[in-house]
């Protein structure tokens, strides 16, 4: 039988695709309505939200795959599963962002300079059913969006969801009582101003992921620093930190200690300490470390673009 905590943790990864599938079907449902109506009513604004909820329907797929992917085990191959899938596809999700934000922003500068007709009563109901929609996927996620990131950022794009949806409204309930139907462009406009930092802010995380940076939130040089601090430890070199997938940075690090702690068999000790520090001094809990101990005279060896 297995153990209760394994039980636990396999129930809430199961919670959380249900989660995410319901709102995946509920905000699918919305994008194929939106772009439908969009089309009826010549709504930029609608368009716009819709290509807002399409990188929507991505990014909820790519979570959905991803808290799958995540549930296979490691191989030889793989040696940390298929966690960094979900870099992937955030690295995907902020590209279609970011293509659907400048398309949208062109458009609606043109609709500002040349005005266009709209339809702003379908546009109302549009933007209340997808109002709606956005505030059930938030009720849904909501009771998880703690357990991992997958669901949190899954709660904030739905939450965005339910911003552009407002802006539509706006944009309707303006044009119907003023006429003025440039209100459609300038709430696209806004709802673009939504999508460009998200856009910014997701790609460069994903690709400091993929290129191995070293996390945000860790100070490299203070993490030397403490290390240093460990008795018996001489120097650190070859030291490196990066991040595998969310919540799982990883570091290595030679270190090399005193002949005497050598001498005296305290080898154990010294790496518990080192394994302790970065598990437990910083914004960044890295509980995946590998120190390579070293006595002084192995120093002479290690190549010079090791250094």
């Amino acid at each position: 039988m297995p153990p209760v905590h394994e039980h636990s943790h396999t129930h809430g990864r199961g919670a959380s695709r249900g989660r995410l599938a319901i709102v995946l079907a509920l905000t699918a449902g919305v994008l194929v309505a939106e772009v439908v109506t969009a089309m009826l009513t010549g709504s930029l604004a609608l368009l716009a939200d819709a290509g807002h909820m399409l990188t929507d329907v991505v990014g909820l797929t790519m979570a959905l795959v991803a808290a799958q992917l995540t549930t296979r085990p490691a191989t030889d191959r793989s040696t940390w599963g298929l966690r960094r899938a979900e870099i992937l596809g955030a690295a995907v999700q902020a590209a279609l962002l970011g293509t659907v934000g400048v398309i949208v922003g062109v458009r609606a500068v043109i609709a500002l300079v040349g005005g266009a007709e709209v339809e702003a009563h379908g546009m109302l109901i549009m933007g209340g059913v997808g109002l709606v929609a956005n505030v059930v996927g938030l009720v849904v996620l909501a009771g998880g969006r703690d357990q991992n990131l997958n669901l949190r950022a899954a709660f904030l794009e739905v939450a965005n969801d339910a911003l552009g949806s407002v802006g539509v409204i706006v944009a309707a309930v303006v044009t119907a009582t003023t006429g003025w139907a440039r209100a459609d462009a300038v709430a696209s406009l806004v709802i673009v101003a939504l999508i460009a930092p998200r856009a910014f802010i997701l790609l460069r995380s994903a690709v400091g992921v993929l290129m191995e940076a070293t996390p945000e939130e860790l100070d490299l040089a203070e993490v030397r620093r403490h290390l240093l601090a460990v008795d018996d430890v001489e120097q650190v070199h070859d030291l490196h930190a990066w991040t595998v997938a969310s919540g799982l940075p990883v570091l290595t690090a030679h270190v090399v200690v005193s002949d005497a702690c050598l001498a005296r068999g305290r080898s154990d000790e010294v790496l518990d300490a080192l394994q302790a520090c970065v598990a437990e001094h910083f914004p960044v809990r890295i509980e995946h470390a590998t120190f390579q101990l070293e006595p002084t005279a192995h120093r002479a060896h290690e190549s010079a673009a090791c250094a």
